[in-house]
């Protein structure tokens, strides 16, 4: 059957994500599922337009890309800049450094969690929509949706403390961070942690009850063999701002250890396909699509040995008890959300009782000494690589941004395909059907604004409709 020939269910807009998306599902003659599509309908060029800028200007431009998880970018850009400058930045300014992008994780994954996804489990997956959003929760679950506004606004208020504001900061700078942390700050974000961390160990107790509830949704969101890939420290703990990339399969076993983030072009690909602005990336030595693999919290728990803090180490012993194998269910990145949470936590208290956090000496100052810089962090999401090359004076000639929902692409198709499959019925369409295919896109929490850079040509239509609904006139390329 021709493409054009075939029937479609269409979902557009895809609800409660960041950015604009649609899915398209296919249908074979007998009305069943054959295949899927998830559409990134937005494009950004940040690439593109930031050629001919001074390098410095860098990581505040990035940090525009997305107003959800700017900090990501402020980081992995400045990093991709010191690598420009070819300096060590001071001890105090990284480890404010790593403050700021906990916060940004805490912020973004209680975004996620509580505000995006939970209306699926507090309400259910087949509730009714006009009533499957935060103020619903909030009418359901008063507690649950007060926590969730609690610890974001926490991580905001920590990202406002160090960066001057909670939107777009500009502190962290090519040579580390513009200003020290003073005792007041810092006394001032202290003083919240026992409240934070008793919301996130409550919160994760809960969700662990509640997914008894969802087990034919754990067993078809995404549950399929795939690579994971994360960065890890030399003993393998989980981090979030420096490391080597780390691969593991579906069974849990090391593919690849110890890759230099700088070499990513060597054993990462990139593909544009013709439906979407989305890149799709894949591991080289498997090729494409068959190097399909999974970044954010399931991929870091999964490629982790642990990380560092006594109650999110019991809480990855726990999680990997899940599967005898990595953990493969897409579901799981609730789970997995809600640990790192925790982490978050319990890793800024370490960070903020450190007295070498108030040292004055937070910036190494230099000129560009390198003519090309990549620069790689965790962000909420995912691995994120910015990757920049520079001219003599200094100005840019070519950047390429890969973001951790273009790592994610081919298993989004792959999972969206999976749930209609499973739960679809084109006969006799319900509205809780086509959720869990947008539920299960939840799941990764793609940030679109951030990874629509794509390369390439994507169709294009343009309608004139009346106001009475009728098209008329079009343009398609």
């Amino acid at each position: 059957m021709a493409e054009k020939e075939r029937k479609t269910i269409v979902l557009d807009p895809v609800t409660r994500i960041e950015g604009h998306a649609k899915i398209t599902l296919y249908l074979d003659e007998q009305g069943r599922v054959d295949d899927a599509r998830f559409h990134v309908t937005q494009f950004r060029g940040f690439e593109k337009f930031c050629e001919g800028r001074p390098f410095s200007e860098m990581p505040s431009l990035m940090a525009r890309i997305c107003g959800i998880c700017p900090v990501s970018h402020l980081i992995a850009s400045a990093k991709a800049c010191d690598a420009l400058l070819a300096v060590r930045i001071p001890k105090t300014a990284e480890k404010l450094r790593r403050i700021f992008g906990l916060a940004q994780v805490l912020q973004s994954h209680a975004l996620s969690f509580f505000h995006l996804a939970s209306p699926d489990f507090i309400l259910g997956m087949d509730g009714d929509p006009a009533k499957r959003n935060l103020f619903g929760v909030l009418q359901e679950s008063p507690n649950i949706a007060r926590d969730g506004i609690r610890l974001r606004q926490f991580g905001q208020q920590i990202i406002e403390r160090l960066g001057g504001k909670r939107i777009h900061p500009a502190w962290v700078v090519p040579g580390g961070v513009s200003e020290p942390l003073s005792v007041k700050n810092r006394d001032a974000m202290l003083v919240n942690l026992p409240e934070m961390l008793t919301i996130a160990q409550l919160t994760l107790e809960w969700f662990k009850r509640l997914t008894e509830k969802f087990r034919e949704e754990i067993t078809s969101f995404g549950n399929f063999p795939t690579l994971f890939l994360g960065i890890v420290k030399d003993d393998g703990g989980l981090t979030f701002y420096d490391g080597k990339i780390r691969i593991v399969n579906a069974k849990g076993d090391v593919v690849a250890s110890g890759l230099d983030p700088a070499n990513y072009a060597e054993y990462l690909g990139e593909k544009v396909e013709p439906w979407s602005y989305l890149k799709s990336t894949y591991y080289k030595p498997q090729g494409y699509p068959s190097g399909i693999y999974r970044v954010g919290p399931l991929a870091r728990l999964n490629i982790a040995d642990r990380f560092g803090t006594v109650r999110a180490d019991q809480e990855l012993a726990e999680f990997h008890e899940i599967q005898r194998t990595a953990v493969l269910s897409s579901f799981h990145y609730h789970h997995a959300r809600l640990i790192e949470i925790l982490y978050c936590i319990e890793r800024m208290q370490q960070l903020l009782d450190d007295p070498e956090i108030l040292s004055p000496h937070v910036r190494a100052i230099a000129r560009a000494n390198a003519m090309e810089g990549v620069g790689v962090a965790e962000a909420p999401r995912g691995t994120l690589i910015h990757h920049y090359k520079i001219d003599d004076a200094g100005l840019i000639r070519w950047v390429n941004l890969i973001i951790a929902t273009g790592h994610n692409a081919l298993a989004m198709n792959r999972s969206i395909l999976q749930v209609a499959r499973h739960f679809v019925r084109a006969d006799r369409l319900e509205e809780g059907m086509l959720n869990r295919v947008e539920a299960v896109i939840r799941a990764y929490d793609p940030c679109l604004s951030c990874s629509t850079h794509a390369s390439g040509r994507m169709a294009l239509a343009i309608e004139l409709v009346a106001r009475d609904g009728t098209v008329l006139d079009e343009i398609r390329s």
